[in-house]
């Protein structure tokens, strides 16, 4: 059981296409009573491959944190997407295709007392909590960037037009892992978790997050209500490819 109120975090799951030819993002959850591991990632579409790159960053996640034999978590995920990096850049080699499959990550692991979350790029992780958001990750993007020097608004991201242009990636060479963890959070104070692609969170807010969150009584009628409004606020752009992972008590 999750939580000191008994309730367990159930999940839900969907991807889409969009208007896009490809689908280049993707998914993968592991369940189980002691631990669930929630891995997504987002190809970058204009440096191509980016759904061959997506899909082994996931598989390979979820893979290694199955293997990991240390009971710290941070190491494992660190450890995760480390190997992930390399099966990555040995791909890359393979297919000659150095300057394509490139990729963002989001994971979260929750066992039975927090809930660990790491991301890199601009696929984001909330937590929320008494009709909050609890937690939101930060870009690794331009518009974040200006945000932070304050010269434009978190909300103006949605809408800026170098909100594409990301900072950190899978796929390239690094220096140092740019691997960002956020603060754990004790699984008590979570009502809801969302790991979600830019093609999602660009066209919903997060007050519609909570407003269908309050709404909804399972994680899977809160799905279909956030989807149901991306599709309504995308009816008259291209849409890029979306997905989501969504988990909450019940």
């Amino acid at each position: 059981m999750f939580g000191i109120d008994k309730r367990q975090l159930r999940i839900a799951t969907y991807t889409d296409q969009g208007d896009r030819p490809v689908n280049e993002d993707a998914l993968k959850t592991f369940e189980a009573e002691q631990k669930k591991i929630l891995a997504l990632c987002d190809g970058l579409g204009g440096h191509g491959m980016g759904d061959v790159a997506s899909q082994l960053v996931v598989s390979q996640v979820i893979e290694s944190l199955l293997d990991s034999q240390t009971e710290d978590l941070h190491k494992a995920i660190s450890n995760s997407i480390e190997k992930a990096q390399e099966a990555l850049r040995a791909d890359q080699k393979k297919r000659h295709a150095q300057q394509k499959m490139k990729t963002t990550v989001a994971v979260a692991v929750v066992d039975q007392k927090k809930i660990y979350i790491a991301h890199i790029g601009d696929s984001r992780v909330y937590i929320f909590s008494k009709k909050k958001v609890l937690l939101q990750t930060r870009d690794h993007s331009v518009p974040q960037m200006l945000v932070d020097s304050k010269e434009i608004k978190l909300a103006d991201i949605r809408f800026h037009p170098d909100r594409n242009i990301l900072l950190k990636v899978m796929g390239i060479e690094w220096d140092k892992s740019p691997l960002e963890f956020e603060k754990d959070i004790p699984i008590q104070k979570c009502e809801a978790l969302l790991l979600c692609s830019d093609g999602f969170w660009e066209l919903i807010t997060e007050e519609e997050m909570i407003q269908t969150l309050n709404q909804t009584s399972t994680v899977q009628e809160w799905l279909e209500q956030m989807v149901k409004l991306v599709k309504i606020h995308g009816e008259n752009v291209n849409m890029d490819n979306y997905s989501v992972i969504a988990a909450r008590k019940e």
